[in-house]
């Protein structure tokens, strides 16, 4: 197998845990200066003068110093440059727990509306920028993420050169994780669980929900109700896959769609402030693997309760 090369180290430091963006320069490229190549990919989205304004002010940064309007374009070459701040994001009033830190990772309890990694318009507000701000940890990065709206067990690694190796737990599903939702408590439904639901997700950019069609399966979950009280069900879910948004559609297709999702089984309309009250109904609650570097078993988990079944009645329950 042919690993990718890592880029080397950026010039530009952090700004409030978010690292700038990086541009390496197309192979095939046939543009007679950087300049050129930027004004082509980010011109009509940075805006009419921008571009040339960034240059002359040195925003944009090679591994050897500052990028001119004039510098000749190198094929395979590197750029960096930091974007530009927007307006402030809300501050989600919530704190990110740490469950374990040691050298080479950090296990976080992310509550819900807390983005993991930077992403649209959640960059300082995400766990990540978080995490590397509070624990002065600027190298930290994800070992994978977890929806914003999905509060729960997230692994971060503070050792950039072990990122692979628990990336890799992930992408070889050696790592076990458990989740537990709050739905409502239908009789006929909750009679065929357990259950293991398999289905085709797919997921079109642009598009907020996800969905399901005929075909070859590519998502996995089982599913079963650990109890019931005051018409809510409290379900423990485990996937096998990670399709986005997978639970959230199989509990959906089982007509057991997650309270609080403003998703399934209707798209909710845009605009409204979030209700910080009335939380997705699902939480990561553990995550378990065998570590790559010590060969220990580990298991994290959540101490978070869901809010619909600490109080039902706020839930309609």
């Amino acid at each position: 197998m042919v690993r990718r090369k890592p880029a080397p180290v950026s010039p530009l430091p952090q700004r409030d845990g978010i690292d700038p963006v990086h541009v390496k320069l197309p192979l095939d490229g046939a543009w007679p200066t950087v300049r050129a190549y930027l004004e082509e990919r980010y011109g009509a989205a940075a805006g009419d003068g921008r571009i040339g304004a960034m240059l002359a002010a040195g925003e944009f940064v090679a591994a050897d110093g500052p990028v001119a309007a004039d510098t000749p374009y190198r094929p395979g070459g590197h750029v960096w440059f930091h974007r530009e701040p927007g307006p402030p994001e809300p501050v989600v009033p919530f704190p990110v727990e740490v469950l374990h830190r040691d050298e080479r990772i950090v296990v976080a309890d992310k509550p819900h509306f807390l983005a993991t990694t930077p992403r649209g318009s959640h960059a300082t507000e995400t766990a990540l920028a978080r995490l590397r701000r509070d624990l002065g940890l600027p190298r930290l990065s994800p070992a994978h993420r977890l929806d914003r709206l999905t509060a729960g067990v997230v692994l971060f690694v503070a050792d950039p050169a072990l990122r692979g190796a628990y990336q890799g737990l992930f992408e070889r599903r050696e790592a076990v994780k458990e989740y537990e939702a709050v739905a409502r408590y239908e009789e006929g439904a909750a009679a065929r669980l357990p259950a293991v639901v398999r289905s085709r997700i797919l997921k079109d950019r642009g598009r907020l929900d996800a969905y399901e069609v005929p075909g070859e399966p590519n998502a996995e979950s089982r599913i079963e109700l650990v109890e019931a009280r005051g018409g809510l069900g409290r379900y423990r879910l485990a996937p096998r896959t990670g399709r986005t948004h997978q639970l959230r559609v199989h509990m959906n297709g089982l007509g057991l769609p997650i309270l609080g999702d403003p998703l399934y089984p209707a798209v909710l309309g845009e605009g409204d402030p979030e209700d910080y009250r009335r939380p997705l109904q699902l939480l990561a609650r553990s995550l378990e693997f065998t570590d790559p570097v010590d060969g220990r078993r580990v298991r994290f988990t959540s101490g978070r309760v869901l809010a619909a079944w600490r109080d039902p009645a706020g839930w309609g329950g």
